[in-house]
């Protein structure tokens, strides 16, 4: 996904071991197993680990939980996917973006281990991740899934400190099954016997079913919290704690349900973390891509004064929803700017479910391929579907940086732009972007 740094060490090991298994996804722990059990078992010599399953928000809540413990002066390591411009994102050492030298290195180790053997680039680079974090000292690990939970490479520590589900909504059905229900019950693979866990509150009756029925049949306690908004941001309350905190530093109303995940994992781990702390964390989060306001850069500098540059990688119903509440929450805004939308999916993802909810507030769009993925939805057939779902005024571009100039030849006066429907088109818009 998006560009590469240039010249990297790790770009050649990266490559080869792309080619060691046919299938992209695979579901499965044996290769997994089998390589750790060859290099040692890292991920059974890690500090305390938190581990984060869902389909939409468990990039944020890991991204809050990292502010918060580094807010109060802990080493944190990291393990997110997918990532949006260099494949360093994926993997932070006590705080740092893993670099270069050291990445190349952990490949390389693994690439011997796994002697060619088959196991798809997922696996493998969550072993190298198992190994990084095992070799530098810290105080927590936060662990994100890449796909469901059960099967997912990174389910493979026996004990984690706590367990987290946030928000279930369909996604990957080919992979995880056709109801919410099913996939609930995939993400709820990874919750462990008498290890606390965490659960977003689902809108949907089956999958909050699914979540406590596998929770329940494990022995995983259920632990209770909740969130709600005030007038200075938002109050969470607990069995530890009832505090007031002002709103998060990410975008949009959802992410006081993401940031109240975090505040309930935080209770479970063997780490002290003062209110000063969390509300610092809280206050100064960042996570490309999640309703992010593009201020500078080249794309963002092609837009006429008073117009605004948004990005999210959203690309699901719940991500849909979630846009569509904060498009009216600007529709009520002063002075009022209409909305117009930059589009491109994956050609596995479900268009009317994405922009259903969200094409009564947008005024025109403009379509476009996701460079570089032969998976890309093309941008004509995007058009239409975009069209199909209301938007009347929508048309193919060529790429992004056209169809901004497009837009703003189409709409007198300052209008907001939302560049939107793939994690892949965000990493080369920010990519581009500078």
């Amino acid at each position: 996904m998006g560009t590469k740094p240039e010249g990297s060490r790790a770009d050649p090991v990266l490559d080869r071991l792309k080619g060691l298994h046919p299938k992209v996804i695979d579901l499965s722990l044996d290769r997994v197993h089998r390589l750790l059990a060859a290099l040692g078992h890292p991920e059974r010599q890690l500090p305390p680990v938190v581990h984060v399953a869902g389909t939409n928000g468990k990039g944020s809540t890991v991204a809050f939980l990292r502010a918060m413990l580094e807010a109060a002066g802990y080493r944190v390591h990291v393990y997110t996917s997918p990532h949006l411009v260099r494949f360093h994102e994926r993997i932070r050492l006590a705080g740092k973006l893993i670099d270069d030298n050291r990445l190349a290195a952990l490949l390389e180790d693994c690439e011997v281990a796994n002697a060619g053997q088959p196991i798809t680039f997922f696996e493998v680079t969550t072993v190298a991740a198992f190994l990084a974090f095992a070799r530098e000292p810290a105080d927590v690990v936060l662990l994100e899934t890449g796909l469901g939970g059960r099967l997912d490479a990174t389910n493979v520590v026996d004990r984690p400190a706590v367990t987290a589900i946030t928000r279930i909504s369909y996604d990957h059905r080919q992979f995880l099954g056709d109801t919410l229900e099913a996939i609930a019950g995939e993400k709820a693979g990874i919750f462990k016997p008498g290890v606390p866990a965490v659960l977003a509150p689902q809108p949907q009756e089956e999958a909050e079913r699914a979540l406590t029925a596998r929770a329940a049949e494990v022995g995983a306690p259920v632990y209770n919290w909740r969130v709600t908004p005030t007038e200075g941001g938002f109050r969470f309350e607990s069995a530890r704690r009832a505090l007031d905190l002002p709103p998060p530093g990410l975008a949009g109303a959802h992410q006081i349900v993401n940031a109240g995940v975090a505040l309930a994992c935080l209770d479970h781990l063997p780490l002290t973390v003062d209110d000063e702390a969390m509300r610092r964390g809280l206050a100064a989060v960042e996570w490309p891509a999640r309703l992010q306001r593009l201020t500078r850069g080249p794309l963002a500098d092609s837009l006429s004064e008073g117009w605004e540059l948004w990005l999210d990688g959203g690309h699901n119903d719940s991500a849909g929803e979630v846009l569509a509440v904060q498009a009216a929450s600007w529709a009520k805004e002063e002075p009022v700017r209409p909305l117009l939308l930059v589009y491109g999916m994956l050609a596995s993802k479900e268009p009317q479910e994405f922009l259903g909810p969200l094409a009564p507030f947008v005024t025109a769009a403009r379509t476009v391929s996701i460079p570089g993925e032969e998976a890309s939805l093309s941008a004509e057939d995007t058009a239409v579907a975009t069209r199909a779902c209301g938007i009347a005024d929508s048309a193919a571009a060529e790429g992004v940086a056209e169809a901004l100039a497009d837009l703003k030849g189409r709409v007198p006066g300052p209008a907001r732009v939302l560049i939107c429907g793939s994690l892949y088109l965000a990493g080369t818009v920010l990519a581009e972007n500078g």
